[in-house]
């Protein structure tokens, strides 16, 4: 096993599903079932991610919310989950609401990485953003060492993404000039159709050696896992969709390996 220093990784496309939270969940369980300490801040007002590793948020419990606020420290925010090595930081409804509450905020772009400095003692932390590119994302990006961007193999599958490429730029340029382009995953690929074939060879053109190797399937089963509060490999492990993101994760662990590892 190798170490590297905390990697903080915001998964983002600002359409909507396009695979990005169960990106999230998955590749951060990945990483837990190969016994690396991994967490995911949740910061989807959706709150998708929450549910999808099984956290109920009762009240008293600190969320992502309260770390952009101020009012609850990162050791606060965090949860185990029931799944070994993989904890989260959980989100609600309210973070709605953090979007305009940040705007009137001094270091509003910076509010996510300042909460984060004092932890959390995670080798890998994985962001999920809502769809938009509004302050939630940008505080995300401006926090992370780098970005993972899901996209799907369907029409106007690259729409959309020259609009995060650009705010992505002016992150570098104003914000968080050590912000690496971690990987580009192909998501809900059908190898059936000549529509996936084409998209998987554009995104190529486009991206080069950036897009993963590893694609993941059109798959019924990681479509239920969310709903019973499971990662894809503790939901159905023999899954082609479970298999995707477990090879996912020894992709990515080579990358980050051959990049950054000790």
């Amino acid at each position: 096993m190798f170490h590297v220093k905390r990697r903080l990784v915001a998964v983002a496309n600002q359409k909507g599903g396009v695979g990005k939270t169960t990106t999230a969940i998955n590749l951060a369980a990945a990483l837990a079932a190969f016994e690396h300490r991994t967490l995911v801040i949740d910061l989807d007002p959706q709150s998708n991610c929450t549910s999808g590793v099984g956290m109920e948020v009762t009240d008293g419990m600190a969320t992502s919310y309260q770390l952009l606020a101020g009012s609850a420290t990162v050791a606060e925010a965090v949860r185990p989950t029931t799944f070994p090595h993989l904890d989260i930081v959980p989100s609600t409804a309210d973070l709605a609401g953090a979007e305009v509450e940040l705007v009137g905020m001094m270091g509003r772009e910076f509010r996510l990485r300042d909460a984060l400095e004092d932890g959390p003692q995670h080798p890998f932390v994985f962001v999920d953003c809502p769809p938009s590119l509004g302050l939630l994302t940008v505080n995300a990006l401006a926090a992370a060492d780098a970005l993972i961007v899901p996209i799907q193999c369907e029409y106007f599958a690259l729409e959309g993404v020259s609009d995060l490429m650009k705010t992505v730029e002016d992150v570098r340029r104003y914000l968080n000039p050590k912000l690496e382009l971690d990987g580009v995953l192909l998501t809900m690929y059908d190898e059936r159709t000549n529509l996936a074939q084409q998209v998987a060879q554009e995104v190529r053109s486009v991206f080069g050696d950036l897009v993963f190797s590893t694609v993941v399937p059109r798959n019924v089963r990681l479509a239920e896992a969310p709903s019973h509060g499971r990662p894809i490999h503790a939901y159905d492990l023999r899954s082609r969709g479970s298999q995707a993101y477990l090879n996912l994760g020894r992709e990515y662990l080579d990358r980050v390996e051959e990049r950054h590892g000790t």
